[in-house]
This record gives C-alpha cells, structure tokens and sequence, in this order.
C-alpha cells in the first residue's frame, strides 16, 4: 500500500481533531488488521475511487473520545453515543476525507468519495470494499483512542 496514499488521511485526521475539537492525537505505529471487529464504538466509512486506487477508510471512536470531541465541538454532548454522536462521526469522516482529498490533488491523485456510511455499538464490524490488506493505525489522547483503517485494491 502506498504510503503517499495514506499520510495525507493521516495529517488530515490530526488537523481535523486540533482545529475543530482542540486535540491532540499521537499515531502509534501501523499494523495489519486480521479481522473486521471495530476497535472502538462508532466508526465511519467512506469509500473512494481514483483511476490510481480503489478503496475505503474508516475513522473508529472509542465513545469517551466521541463524546469528549462533541463536547469540545459544540459545548455539550449526550452520556453515551447516540444520534447526535453518529452524525458527528459521519461529518468527521467527511471533513478528514475533503482535507485528504485537497492534499493529494496537490500530488496529481484525484478521487471521488461516497457518502459516509457510520456503524456503531460494541463490536460493530467494518467491511471494507477494497481486495487488499487492511492497515490499521491506532490514535491515542488523554480522553480514548481513535483508530484509522486503510483498505485500497492492490
């Protein structure tokens, strides 16, 4: 999988979180994912296509975390994900997979994106489109962990 592919996801994930949510995410060292059991507790997916790749991504919250970012967002937030909180995962998942987009246009790479499909509840799978590996790459903060997942056709 091509990292100059994924780093773009990446930076824009932790500048969506620091400017519209005031926090701070520390990526943690990538790995294969064996499975599609969520890590966390509400995730969003989005799949892409460009006549470079086909694939998906998915943004998984751990509830805490969701909760806190709706908190720092908006001024209030539910006790546990509801709605609102899935919603906001959605818009999350948009706003990271725009910021993306615009830095790999700056590369060349141009690709459409569908609309966010969110899942929640413990052990929710995600069931990524693409034939390749998944990569998984954990985010961790004060308030819970995020996780980012990868899928692109070989």
């Amino acid at each position: 999988m091509n990292v100059e592919f994924i780093n773009p996801f990446l930076s824009s994930m932790l500048n969506v979180m620091s400017t519209m949510a005031q926090m701070e995410l520390i990526p943690e060292k990538p790995r294969l994912k064996k499975n599609e059991v969520a890590m966390g507790d509400v995730s969003g997916l989005i799949g892409m296509v460009s006549p470079q790749a086909k694939g998906s991504l998915s943004i998984t919250f751990e509830a805490g975390l969701a909760l806190a970012t709706m908190k720092n967002m908006v001024g209030e937030a539910p006790d546990e994900v509801n709605e609102e909180i899935t919603d906001l995962v959605g818009e999350i998942t948009n706003m990271v997979t725009g910021g993306a987009k615009r830095l790999l246009s700056e590369k060349g790479i141009e690709f459409d994106m569908a609309t966010p499909i969110v899942v929640s509840g413990p052990n929710h799978t995600i069931h990524h489109k693409a034939k390749g590996p998944v990569i998984l790459i954990p985010l961790k903060s004060e308030l819970g962990r995020a996780y980012i997942e990868f899928s692109f056709d070989d």
